[in-house]
């Protein structure tokens, strides 16, 4: 009878691929876990001058990490219809949600984030009213104290055309300057090509019942706006109650820092479910 060497392998080399497999995916399933704990529902609201396709980023990093995102693609005519364009999208939810607002985006969740379904607001270098404000009156009315919404005296403010037909646009010229200084030359060109008229009445619509009062809000900071100045930032989200985090950014943050914003809605997801429980 003949025997045949063989080599043999080292049992624990057999477990490697399996432990590297698990460590491979042990990240998401955190991030998973951490989503199923908490809200899981996700709405993104947009601003002014822009649709929803800006929140790519976002999105991709939400989805990633275990929630249900929506994009609401509000149409920036009114208040009233943008409102009711969110509270169509909440009421296709199957629980609570976050609703999260950029620019613009802030008003209207701030009137729709009454909604019984809204569990926390998260403002990202967004508006904020109070109680009949607009952010027409805010700009010609800056909230008081030593923090308004007035541009400081070297910089310049937005470059918003005259209106045409009722609708708003900024020059295309000085759009990546204004809104979206740190986003590429070929995306901001193309940012400022397909701008979105913003309607007057939109812009004129004033809060009836700001949510801030009544639900937890989170607020992300962009030191760089040159659309809504920082200290006009942190003067609302300071009124607002808001939990505050501050990072380098444009107008454009949301295009630009994904991840700043997808883990500041995780906070605040998670931290309704704790407030909640």
């Amino acid at each position: 009878m003949r025997f045949t060497a063989r080599k043999v392998r080292p049992p624990f080399l057999g477990v490697v691929p399996i432990i590297m497999v698990m460590l491979g995916y042990g990240e998401v399933l955190m991030s998973q876990a951490n989503a199923a704990a908490g809200v899981k529902n996700v709405l993104l609201i947009h601003g002014g001058f822009v649709d929803g396709s800006g929140w790519q980023g976002v999105y991709d990093l939400l989805k990633k990490d275990g929630y249900h995102v929506t994009i609401v693609q509000n149409p920036t005519t009114s208040l009233a219809d943008d409102v009711a364009v969110t509270k169509r999208m909440l009421a296709a939810q199957d629980g609570p949600a976050i609703l999260v607002g950029h620019s613009y985006g802030g008003v209207v969740i701030t009137e729709a984030g009454n909604d019984p379904k809204v569990a926390g607001l998260v403002y990202i270098a967004a508006f904020a009213p109070d109680t009949g404000e607009s952010i027409d009156s805010l700009l010609k009315n800056p909230l008081t104290g030593t923090q308004t919404l007035v541009w400081p005296p070297e910089s310049v403010a937005p470059p918003i055309l005259p209106p045409q037909d009722g609708y708003l646009f900024l020059d295309r010229t000085k759009f990546r300057a204004a809104f979206a200084a740190d986003v590429s030359a070929d995306a901001a060109a193309f940012m400022a090509d397909s701008q979105v008229p913003w309607g007057l009445g939109a812009v004129g619509g004033a809060v009836t019942k700001p949510a801030w009062k009544t639900k937890p809000s989170w607020y992300l900071v962009s030191k760089d706006d040159k659309m809504i100045p920082p200290d006009g930032q942190r003067a609302m989200s300071k009124r607002a109650g808001s939990t505050v985090v501050e990072v380098r950014g444009s107008h454009a943050v949301y295009v630009t820092q994904p991840r700043a914003v997808a883990d500041i809605i995780a906070k605040a997801a998670n931290g309704v479910a704790v407030a909640t429980r």
